[in-house]
Protein backbone atom coordinates (compact mmCIF):
# COMPACT_ATOMS: atom_id res chain seq x y z
CA UNK A 1 0.00 0.00 0.00
CA UNK A 2 2.64 2.42 0.85
CA UNK A 3 4.56 2.18 -2.57
CA UNK A 4 1.69 1.23 -5.28
CA UNK A 5 -1.60 2.80 -3.08
CA UNK A 6 -3.29 -0.71 -5.20
CA UNK A 7 -4.59 -2.36 -2.03
CA UNK A 8 -5.87 0.26 0.53
CA UNK A 9 -5.51 -1.91 3.53
CA UNK A 10 -2.03 -3.48 3.13
CA UNK A 11 -0.66 -1.85 5.78
CA UNK A 12 1.86 -4.45 7.04
CA UNK A 13 2.65 -8.44 7.10
CA UNK A 14 -0.40 -9.66 8.55
CA UNK A 15 0.98 -11.30 11.23
CA UNK A 16 2.93 -9.37 14.78
CA UNK A 17 5.07 -11.16 17.19
CA UNK A 18 4.24 -8.31 20.25
CA UNK A 19 1.18 -6.95 20.77
CA UNK A 20 0.89 -3.03 19.93
CA UNK A 21 -1.40 -0.11 20.21
CA UNK A 22 -1.63 3.17 18.38
CA UNK A 23 -0.79 5.77 20.90
CA UNK A 24 2.46 5.82 19.31
CA UNK A 25 0.62 7.31 15.68
CA UNK A 26 -1.34 9.58 17.85
CA UNK A 27 1.77 11.02 19.02
CA UNK A 28 3.38 11.23 15.32
CA UNK A 29 0.73 13.01 14.23
CA UNK A 30 1.39 16.00 16.28
CA UNK A 31 5.00 16.11 15.07
CA UNK A 32 5.93 18.04 12.57
CA UNK A 33 7.14 16.71 9.45
CA UNK A 34 11.32 15.59 9.49
CA UNK A 35 11.36 15.83 12.89
CA UNK A 36 11.03 12.48 14.72
CA UNK A 37 14.35 9.61 14.95
CA UNK A 38 13.00 6.48 15.27
CA UNK A 39 14.86 4.23 17.00
CA UNK A 40 14.01 -0.20 16.51
CA UNK A 41 16.73 -2.61 16.54
CA UNK A 42 14.39 -5.54 16.06
CA UNK A 43 13.31 -8.71 17.11
CA UNK A 44 16.23 -10.29 18.27
CA UNK A 45 19.15 -7.96 18.92
CA UNK A 46 19.54 -7.41 22.48
CA UNK A 47 21.87 -4.56 23.68
CA UNK A 48 23.68 -4.54 26.79
CA UNK A 49 22.92 -2.32 29.96
CA UNK A 50 25.33 0.03 29.13
CA UNK A 51 24.94 0.41 25.31
CA UNK A 52 20.87 1.10 26.44
CA UNK A 53 21.93 3.43 29.19
CA UNK A 54 24.18 6.02 26.53
CA UNK A 55 21.42 5.04 23.95
CA UNK A 56 18.86 6.86 26.27
CA UNK A 57 20.88 9.62 27.10
CA UNK A 58 21.90 10.34 23.79
CA UNK A 59 18.71 10.39 22.76
CA UNK A 60 16.88 12.48 25.58
CA UNK A 61 19.78 15.47 25.00
CA UNK A 62 20.09 15.30 21.59
CA UNK A 63 16.94 18.13 21.46
CA UNK A 64 15.59 16.62 18.85
CA UNK A 65 11.57 14.13 18.98
CA UNK A 66 12.32 10.23 18.57
CA UNK A 67 10.67 7.52 19.13
CA UNK A 68 12.21 4.20 20.15
CA UNK A 69 10.88 0.39 20.52
CA UNK A 70 12.42 -0.98 23.69
CA UNK A 71 11.15 -4.75 23.95
CA UNK A 72 9.61 -5.28 27.25
CA UNK A 73 12.68 -7.71 28.04
CA UNK A 74 14.69 -4.94 27.62
CA UNK A 75 12.97 -2.09 29.53
CA UNK A 76 15.38 -2.84 32.89
CA UNK A 77 17.96 -1.86 31.24
CA UNK A 78 16.91 2.04 30.56
CA UNK A 79 18.08 4.43 33.15
CA UNK A 80 15.70 4.97 36.50
CA UNK A 81 15.48 8.36 35.66
CA UNK A 82 14.71 8.11 32.18
CA UNK A 83 11.27 9.03 31.50
CA UNK A 84 9.40 6.64 28.81
CA UNK A 85 6.87 9.59 27.42
CA UNK A 86 8.31 12.96 27.61
CA UNK A 87 7.59 16.58 25.61
CA UNK A 88 10.54 14.95 23.05
CA UNK A 89 10.45 11.45 23.49
CA UNK A 90 8.37 8.08 23.55
CA UNK A 91 9.39 4.78 24.44
CA UNK A 92 7.04 1.60 23.15
CA UNK A 93 7.63 -2.23 23.47
CA UNK A 94 6.58 -2.91 19.82
CA UNK A 95 5.06 -0.85 16.89
CA UNK A 96 4.08 -0.84 13.22
CA UNK A 97 7.13 0.03 11.55
CA UNK A 98 6.22 -0.01 7.90
CA UNK A 99 3.28 2.44 9.25
CA UNK A 100 6.51 4.79 11.31
CA UNK A 101 8.64 4.14 8.60
CA UNK A 102 5.44 5.53 6.35
CA UNK A 103 5.13 8.88 8.52
CA UNK A 104 5.68 12.15 7.66
CA UNK A 105 6.97 12.99 11.02
CA UNK A 106 10.02 10.25 10.43
CA UNK A 107 13.03 12.48 9.67
CA UNK A 108 15.65 9.33 10.57
CA UNK A 109 15.73 5.96 11.34
CA UNK A 110 18.73 4.38 13.87
CA UNK A 111 18.52 0.68 13.37
CA UNK A 112 20.74 -2.68 13.48
CA UNK A 113 20.33 -2.97 9.65
CA UNK A 114 18.70 -6.19 9.51
CA UNK A 115 17.99 -6.91 5.95
CA UNK A 116 13.96 -6.34 6.69
CA UNK A 117 14.91 -2.58 8.39
CA UNK A 118 17.29 -1.76 5.48
CA UNK A 119 14.93 -2.82 2.33
CA UNK A 120 12.17 -0.72 4.09
CA UNK A 121 14.24 2.46 4.83
CA UNK A 122 15.10 2.08 1.26
CA UNK A 123 11.90 1.95 -0.05
CA UNK A 124 10.12 4.32 2.14
CA UNK A 125 13.00 6.99 1.57
CA UNK A 126 13.65 7.02 5.04
CA UNK A 127 17.65 8.57 5.86
CA UNK A 128 19.24 5.90 8.44
CA UNK A 129 21.88 5.79 10.96
CA UNK A 130 23.34 2.25 11.10
CA UNK A 131 24.93 0.51 14.29
CA UNK A 132 24.98 -3.00 12.82
CA UNK A 133 25.19 -5.78 15.33
CA UNK A 134 26.13 -9.00 13.35
CA UNK A 135 25.41 -11.85 10.40
CA UNK A 136 24.68 -9.81 7.05
CA UNK A 137 23.82 -6.89 8.81
CA UNK A 138 27.56 -4.91 8.17
CA UNK A 139 27.21 -5.71 4.26
CA UNK A 140 23.84 -3.85 4.70
CA UNK A 141 25.37 -0.93 6.83
CA UNK A 142 27.73 -1.13 4.27
CA UNK A 143 25.46 -0.55 1.12
CA UNK A 144 23.33 2.36 2.81
CA UNK A 145 26.54 3.92 3.70
CA UNK A 146 28.60 3.69 0.75
CA UNK A 147 26.75 2.54 -2.26
CA UNK A 148 22.51 3.65 -1.77
CA UNK A 149 24.21 6.62 0.04
CA UNK A 150 20.88 7.35 2.16
CA UNK A 151 22.36 6.72 5.75
CA UNK A 152 25.72 7.13 7.69
CA UNK A 153 27.31 4.48 9.95
CA UNK A 154 27.74 5.64 13.81
CA UNK A 155 30.94 4.97 15.43
CA UNK A 156 31.65 2.67 18.27
CA UNK A 157 34.62 2.80 20.78
CA UNK A 158 36.91 0.03 22.02
CA UNK A 159 33.92 -1.71 23.46
CA UNK A 160 32.03 -1.50 20.69
CA UNK A 161 30.01 0.83 22.85
CA UNK A 162 28.34 3.81 20.82
CA UNK A 163 29.04 6.78 22.98
CA UNK A 164 25.66 9.27 23.67
CA UNK A 165 27.78 12.41 22.40
CA UNK A 166 28.82 10.24 19.14
CA UNK A 167 24.53 9.55 18.63
CA UNK A 168 24.10 13.07 18.91
CA UNK A 169 26.31 14.17 16.35
CA UNK A 170 25.51 11.13 13.86
CA UNK A 171 21.16 12.75 14.82
CA UNK A 172 22.52 16.19 14.17
CA UNK A 173 24.43 15.52 11.14
CA UNK A 174 21.40 13.48 9.67
CA UNK A 175 18.56 16.18 10.64
CA UNK A 176 20.64 19.55 10.09
CA UNK A 177 23.73 19.58 8.46
CA UNK A 178 24.19 19.82 4.91
CA UNK A 179 25.20 16.42 4.46
CA UNK A 180 21.72 15.43 5.91
CA UNK A 181 20.49 17.56 3.06
CA UNK A 182 21.86 15.40 0.47
CA UNK A 183 21.23 11.80 2.24
CA UNK A 184 17.32 13.11 2.26
CA UNK A 185 17.82 13.72 -1.28
CA UNK A 186 19.17 10.32 -1.87
CA UNK A 187 16.71 8.88 0.32
CA UNK A 188 13.86 10.45 -1.68
CA UNK A 189 15.62 8.71 -5.29
CA UNK A 190 15.51 5.92 -3.87
CA UNK A 191 12.15 5.68 -2.69
CA UNK A 192 10.39 7.25 -6.03
CA UNK A 193 12.68 4.42 -8.15
CA UNK A 194 10.91 2.15 -5.73
CA UNK A 195 7.64 3.15 -6.27
CA UNK A 196 8.11 3.11 -10.05
CA UNK A 197 9.47 -0.27 -9.92
CA UNK A 198 6.51 -1.47 -7.64
CA UNK A 199 4.06 0.17 -9.65
CA UNK A 200 1.90 -0.88 -12.58
CA UNK A 201 4.23 -2.02 -15.33
CA UNK A 202 7.02 -1.34 -13.20
CA UNK A 203 10.12 -3.67 -13.13
CA UNK A 204 9.14 -5.47 -9.83
CA UNK A 205 6.00 -6.24 -10.81
CA UNK A 206 6.59 -7.29 -14.70
CA UNK A 207 9.33 -9.60 -12.68
CA UNK A 208 6.39 -11.39 -10.60
CA UNK A 209 3.74 -11.17 -13.41
CA UNK A 210 6.63 -13.61 -15.62
CA UNK A 211 7.69 -15.82 -13.21
CA UNK A 212 3.87 -16.67 -12.05
CA UNK A 213 3.36 -17.26 -15.70
CA UNK A 214 6.23 -19.06 -16.25
CA UNK A 215 5.41 -21.61 -13.57
CA UNK A 216 1.65 -21.88 -14.97
CA UNK A 217 2.78 -22.72 -17.84
CA UNK A 218 5.36 -25.26 -16.66
CA UNK A 219 2.18 -27.03 -13.94
CA UNK A 220 -0.14 -26.96 -17.32
CA UNK A 221 2.30 -28.27 -20.09
CA UNK A 222 2.66 -24.92 -21.59
CA UNK A 223 6.08 -24.77 -21.86
CA UNK A 224 7.94 -25.02 -25.07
Amino acid sequence: MFLDKRLKDDEDYGVAQFKTNGKYMEWLNEKPKGSVVYVSFGTMVSLDEEQVQELAYGLRDSGSYFLWVVRASQETKLPRDFEKESKKGLVVTWCSQLKVLAHEAIGCFFTHCGWNSTLEALSLGVPTIAIPQWSDQATNAKFIVDVWKFGIRAPIDVKKILRQDKLKACILEIMESEKGKEIKSNATKWKNWAVGAFGEGGSSQNNIVEFVTSLFNEVHGLTN
